[in-house]
């Protein structure tokens, strides 16, 4: 069996008091996307600052492609591509112009770059505005162009920072064909994100993250078999009629939540639980405001977990430096 192409154990780091970290073990295999899951101040984004480089571990290890991130830090940056959660592109210039910018950057030979980018604006569909500032660029063609400069060196291992973050569905689905694609080829990537459905479309693993500490790991399939496949979401009239509700419900399902005015039931079977559920709570005199049957989310996934939902928490890296966008050695 091949060594990891990204391996940690026992990260932490923290800045003051706030808990960026807590002790993190990942393997991620060659050739993969590993999916790191959970919302914003979770600790996503300082795993990626700290394997990237731009950030020291306060303990523990972590290699890239075999590469200690703290000791060999110029080696590892060389081996790296990133894409953040925004297009770190210049506006003024055009999209040939960022990526020969890059290429300059990254230390890729001329007469290798100059074919290279050709190749890439290509590739990612941007032959035809090329030559066009990137201010004229939508918000897809912005994320692709900034995804074709974190591969201008040819990186055998790539970090996606939410990438898909602000993107339109079409746009969103776009970039998915890329990621499968890179890695048919045999690119290794790890990918942060707040979405369920995009780690279920891409991550061959997932890892979910809360307060700095991996909370559960396993398949898209495998975190979701914990929910149940459905879930029936009930608006109550206030949160004391939720609390109740679920209490009444609770035997009916996998498991069930509440949450202010809202009760989350996890079923397997749920037509015909709705309607057991509706004849309990009518017989309780509880009169529902709202029903929503659906796939399970996030939201669900944390609520289950964790006791609350994916909700964004200020702190996560403060006083972070910033965190350059390439991959430069």
């Amino acid at each position: 069996m091949p060594d990891p192409a990204i391996e940690v154990r026992g990260l932490r780091k923290h800045f003051g008091d706030v808990v960026a970290l807590e002790g993190i073990d990942l393997a991620v295999e060659p050739a993969t996307v590993f999916g790191l899951l959970g919302p914003n101040g979770a600790g996503k984004t300082t795993a990626v600052r700290v394997l990237t480089t731009t950030l020291k571990p306060d303990e523990g290890s972590a290699t890239v492609l075999g590469l200690d991130v703290a000791k060999e830090p110029a080696a590892v940056r060389a081996t790296i591509g990133l894409a953040g959660q925004f297009a770190a592109v210049d506006e003024n210039l055009t999209g040939r112009e960022n990526l020969r910018l890059v290429s300059q950057l990254t230390h890729v030979p001329r007469r290798i770059y100059r074919p290279r980018v050709d190749e890439l604006l290509e590739r990612f569909d941007l032959s035809g505005p090329a030559d066009r500032p990137v201010r004229t660029y939508s918000g897809g063609m912005r994320r692709r162009l900034d995804i074709a400069a974190a591969l201008v060196h040819d990186p055998p291992v790539l970090f996606f920072d939410e990438p898909t973050t602000g993107l339109d569905p079409a746009s969103r689905m776009e970039l998915w064909a890329v990621v499968e694609e890179l890695v048919a080829g045999g690119t290794t990537v790890l990918l942060t994100t707040q979405y369920l459905e995009e780690a279920d479309r891409l991550a061959d693993q997932i890892a979910v993250i809360d307060h700095g500490r991996v909370i559960a790991e396993g398949t898209a399939a495998e975190l979701k078999q914990r929910l149940g496949s459905t879930v029936i979401e009930i608006g109550l009239p206030d949160a004391a009629a939720a609390e109740r509700a679920c209490a009444l419900l609770g035997p009916l399902g996998v498991s069930c939540d509440h949450d202010n005015e809202s009760v989350y039931l996890t079923v397997d079977d749920a037509p015909h639980v709705l309607i057991d559920a509706l004849r309990r709570l009518d017989g309780e005199h509880l009169s529902p405001t709202g029903i929503t049957v659906r796939e399970p989310s996030l939201d669900d996934v944390f609520l289950t977990l964790t006791g609350h939902r994916a909700e964004p928490e200020a702190g996560e890296g403060a006083g972070d430096p910033a965190v350059p966008e390439r991959g430069a050695a």
